[in-house]
């Protein structure tokens, strides 16, 4: 019986797994909003399957972005425990986390919406990766490279800001903006600062 268990819990992560996949897939595709039966459809289930392990879109979206946000968490850890110099440090996670904005569509989307369904998300979002930006943050503070004006939560909402890409507003664009967000901090690289002096001439 504890076998039979074991072999349906298997069974069953297996299933979650291939849903998270495929609503990932869905939601850079349509955005957080992406019918349930294209989700069933791409994880090849039945809709009922999805509502089994996920009763409310707001559940699934927070189950999609976890592993994402977790990855983001821990790479200021990494960052930190490499003793990477509080600049770069601040530029390689920044850089990181506009990636995985301009191609997660959904979750820019998301971050910006008032909907009550959201909030979760807004709060995973929010508790996991202020604490680890200022991580970054505060050594770059301290070094004099960035301005002791700037909020973490404030720095964060304007990059997922910049990052809500649509018509005329590339993913390039947004790495671009964001490119200068961090000069204006006084945060920018030796490899934007020279892509900026290039761009100027």
């Amino acid at each position: 019986m504890s076998a039979g268990r074991t072999a349906r819990q298997v069974q069953a992560e297996r299933s979650r797994v291939a849903l998270l996949e495929a609503a990932a897939a869905a939601f850079v595709d349509a955005g957080v909003q992406a019918p349930v039966r294209d989700i069933a459809a791409r994880a090849r289930v039945g809709v009922g399957t999805v509502y089994r392990h996920f009763p409310t879109r707001a559940e699934l979206v927070t189950a999609v972005y976890r592993h994402q946000v977790d990855e983001c968490a821990a790479l200021a850890e990494q960052l930190l425990a490499e003793q990477v110099p509080p600049r770069a440090a601040l530029c390689r996670w920044t850089s990181a986390f506009t990636d995985f904005l301009v191609t997660k569509h959904g979750l820019s989307d998301a971050l910006s919406s008032d909907d009550p369904s959201l909030v979760d998300l807004h709060a995973l979002i929010f508790d996991t990766l202020v604490p680890a930006f200022a991580s970054l943050l505060e050594p770059a503070q301290a070094t004099g490279e960035v301005s002791e004006d700037i909020c973490a939560l404030t720095f964060l909402r304007a990059i997922g800001n910049l990052c809500i890409v649509g018509p005329g507003y590339t993913d390039a664009d947004a790495r671009a903006m964001v490119g200068l967000l961090l000069i204006g901090s006084g945060a920018s690289s030796a490899e934007h600062e020279h892509e900026h002096e290039h761009a100027g001439r």
